[in-house]
């Protein structure tokens, strides 16, 4: 038969592990205690979260799901959510949690841990939280923003919650988000007022009905860790007469006094500390209600020396004279036959130290305690004849000023040499016959009514709680972090928006110590990304690679931006070096199959990206860059499929669109084509590319003005692109506006002096403005700069005389 304290011990045995991150030891005890408990809640809670720290998700998955006429479990369904979140069964787990709402509405943990102090049960911001994912992962995007909002109203540290309804493309205002709310300044009154510096004093009193739920631990059952036994009590982490707390070795937490006065004894776990110190707290730990252990006192047994009564006379003892000079090392020879425990009232421990000397009230004597032993009575009669305890030695001591020197002298000796207290005796610790005590004279003993100090009353104090914290102190940290997130939030904000300007002021906002980390450079790095600023790029991405060379995240950008800049030696390293870090990252395999692709090696990109997706299914880029080659080698339908498991995998990845849109035009379905990168401009309203493509489908369906419009706001957009420009200036040329075309291929011509095609389109506009001479010009450099084009410029200076409008080539870009 299992004893009943082995589930309890179980429990503890098992977060243990957790904590230390054993999983494969925390999970083989779930099992033990699975076999000891099959049907308690509580314990299939602590064998599915040990499978999911695991990462077994099914077995988490099957031990934490719901059963059928059982009250929901709060432990079970958070577990439960999670599983699902991993195994994409998203509105089972949501079904679950909202049915356990009533047990983790209103709760809120925030201010409430500590080193000591852990909970595996969630809190109700961790559920909205929870719930947020579960229904943006089922597609569900207005229920995911309300539950991500209510996650950030209890607690606007819960950074995910934040990015996720920025990703989701929610607007959303930091200033708003990140601020002291009523629940947080309770909190921090709460726990000052409490004294409980870590901020966990107030949970006990704010959850206190969890103290009727069964599948809540409460500390002050627990047999192994008691909190609410007096001084008095000889239980099991008291100090008492017994072996298991020997064993322990755990002392009374009572200031008052000690059972074991002549030894050091750490403090238990758990004394002197707050309930919601103990692991988990109220809310969910380790141990179940069990009944309190028995404690089983030593048998009593007849005294070998009875009590001598009042008629007869005692034996005579050997008096003890008075020294002016005492000597340590010669006071220990003075022997004394000890009373019997019968009459002196001196009762004995396990180790068999005596306790005669506290001079413990009668009414504190344990009647159950046995008589001493022979060796403990003659270390006892040792230790009673060291303690000048006789008003005629304490008088002829107080009567030698030399004496009170000496005496002094030791006192600081004693505390200062070794770190000890003066008045702790070490006869407790001595193991071997040589060893002497060190002895304390007081003048104490000298008044007749005066009590000997007591052993854990002139040590060193115990361990004390941290004080309590100052409210402006933690007002002004909360005020502090809230504001450092404010200011990284806005620049994710205008991250997420594509306000890439702003985001890279806001980032820059920021504390430098802060600035200098690699998730805030990584952030601006993909800001000048989107901003096509490539150098700029790259310079940020590379102290990035210099500050963290393990860092991953974003590292397919920093190659895409190497892809644009044509650099193939250090896009080949960067990859290699991805590579070898972590083998298993779908960014290394990224940025090996951009490596692949500036090499012209289209297939082996493929294999790269195909591989990054499978090592994770929703990076969508890696869907989209496989997408890019597909349509490099004219697979069509294989790049269609690629650019809808992008969209499938993140539904605001533009990108996706865009690579739909240019598949659609490639095949002539310009209205389609069209959709698509509407959609695309939609979800980035900032990125110019995407209205020149719009303006070059509405241009081949004779859409001639709402092209231009298009080419118009994607040079508003981006001043710096020269590929609007060009199109824009085609357009004012095909509407017989030459002088408007000239304004910008003039600036063309200074920003890309090299390029063919301006200065074919700018003899094409001197021919319009009938200018023979700059027309002739124009065209000889575009055919000396591109003379494949040989057949189309002569044809061109051919017909100087004839209206002809157009480029190059309209589809061809710069």
């Amino acid at each position: 038969m299992t004893p009943p304290g082995v589930p309890s011990q179980l429990r503890q045995l098992i977060h243990y592990h957790l904590d230390n991150g054993l999983y494969e030891n925390a999970l083989f005890l779930a099992g033990r205690l699975h076999a000891v408990e099959p049907r308690s809640a509580d314990t299939c809670h602590l064998i599915a979260l040990c499978n999911l720290r695991l990462g077994r998700y099914k077995s988490a998955y099957d031990f934490a799901r719901p059963r059928q006429n059982q009250p929901p479990h709060l432990g079970c369904a958070y577990v439960f959510a999670q599983a699902c979140l991993a195994l994409e069964r998203y509105e089972a787990g949501a079904r679950a949690l909202e049915e356990a709402r009533g047990r983790w509405a209103g709760r809120n943990h925030f201010n409430k841990y500590s080193d000591t102090s852990r909970r595996s049960i969630p809190d109700a911001a961790a559920c909205y939280r929870m719930l947020g994912k579960l229904w943006s992962g089922y597609g569900d995007s207005k229920k995911a923003v309300d539950y991500y909002i209510e996650a950030l109203k209890l607690n606007p540290f819960m950074w995910d919650a934040f990015t996720d309804l920025c990703n989701l493309g929610a607007y959303v205002r930091p200033t708003n988000i990140f601020k002291i709310t009523p629940e947080i300044l309770n909190s921090i009154s709460h726990s000052v007022s409490n004294g409980n510096g870590n901020g966990t004093g107030q949970f006990a009193s704010q959850d206190s009905h969890d103290n009727r739920n069964p599948f809540v631990s409460t500390p002050d059952v627990d047999p192994f860790n008691p909190s609410n036994r007096n001084g008095a009590d000889v239980g099991l982490n008291l100090g008492g007469s017994n072996l298991l707390s020997r064993l322990n070795g755990m002392t009374n937490g009572n200031v008052g006094g000690s059972a074991y006065t002549d030894i050091e004894t750490p403090t238990s776990n758990g004394q002197n500390v707050d309930d919601d110190d103990v692991m988990m707290g109220d809310a969910g730990g380790p141990v179940m209600h069990q009944p309190p252990a028995e404690v089983f006192h030593a048998p009593t047994r007849k005294l070998r020396m009875q009590a001598f009564s009042s008629s007869e006379e005692p034996p005579k003892m050997r008096p003890i004279t008075s020294r002016t000079k005492p000597k340590m090392a010669s006071e220990s020879e003075i022997t004394e036959i000890p009373r019997p425990i019968g009459q002196n009232g001196h009762k004995r421990t396990v180790s068999g130290h005596s306790t005669h000397h506290l001079q413990h009230p009668p009414q504190n004597l344990d009647p159950t305690a046995a008589p001493p032993r022979r060796s403990v009575r003659l270390l006892n009669s040792i230790s009673s004849q060291i303690r000048p305890s006789s008003s005629r030695l304490a008088a002829a001591a107080s009567r030698d000023p030399e004496a009170k020197e000496r005496r002094e002298l030791r006192k600081v000796k004693a505390t200062g040499t070794k770190g000890k207290p003066g008045g702790l005796s070490t006869a407790g610790r001595v193991v071997s016959g040589n060893r002497r005590p060190t002895v304390e004279i007081s003048e104490s003993y000298g008044k007749p009514e005066a009590r000997p100090t007591s052993v854990v009353a002139t040590a060193a104090p115990p361990p004390k709680m941290a004080p309590p914290q100052d409210p402006n102190r933690d007002r002004d940290a909360i005020e502090w972090l809230l504001d450092l997130l404010m200011r990284l939030g806005t620049g994710y904000a205008h991250s997420c928006r594509f306000q890439c300007k702003q985001a890279i002021d806001a980032f820059q906002q920021i504390p430098e110590e802060q600035w200098k980390t690699p998730w805030v450079l990584a952030q601006i790095g993909k800001a000048y990304y989107e901003r096509t600023m490539y150098a700029k790029a790259e310079e940020v991405f590379l102290k990035v690679r210099e500050m963290a060379p393990s860092y991953m995240e974003d590292m397919e950008v920093f190659s895409n931006v190497l892809w644009q800049l044509k650099k193939e030696t250090d896009l080949a390293y960067l990859a290699h070096t991805l590579v070898d870090q972590d083998r298993l990252s779908p960014q290394a395999w990224c940025a090996l199959g951009n490596a692949f692709s500036l090499q012209r090696e289209h297939d082996q990109a493929i294999k790269c990206f195909t591989r990054a997706t499978q090592l994770d299914p929703k990076f969508a880029y890696a869907f989209t860059l496989q997408g890019h080659e597909h349509v490099t080698n004219e697979e069509f339908d294989k790049a269609m499929f690629a650019y809808r498991c992008a969209i499938s995998a993140d539904n605001r990845h533009y990108n996706g669109w865009y690579g739909l849109g240019q598949v659609y035009e490639k095949m002539g379905k310009y209205d389609v084509a069209e959709k698509h990168y509407r959609a695309a401009a939609q979800i980035n309203p900032t990125n110019a590319v995407l209205a020149v493509r719009i303006g070059s489908v509405l241009d081949r369906m004779k859409k001639t003005q709402p092209a231009l419009m298009q080419y118009m706001t994607a040079v508003t957009l981006d001043p710096h692109s020269n590929l609007a420009r060009f199109r824009k200036a085609q357009i004012h040329l095909k509407l017989g506006a030459p002088h408007e075309a000239l304004k910008d291929l003039e600036r063309l011509k200074h920003d890309a002096p090299d390029d063919a095609n301006v200065h074919f389109l700018l003899g094409r506009t001197y021919k319009k403005l009938r200018n023979r001479a700059s027309a002739i010009k124009h065209f000889t450099i575009s055919l000396n700069l591109d003379p494949k084009a040989q057949q189309y410029i002569k044809e061109a200076m051919e017909a100087l005389d004839e209206d002809d409008a157009g480029g190059l080539s309209s589809d061809e870009e710069m």
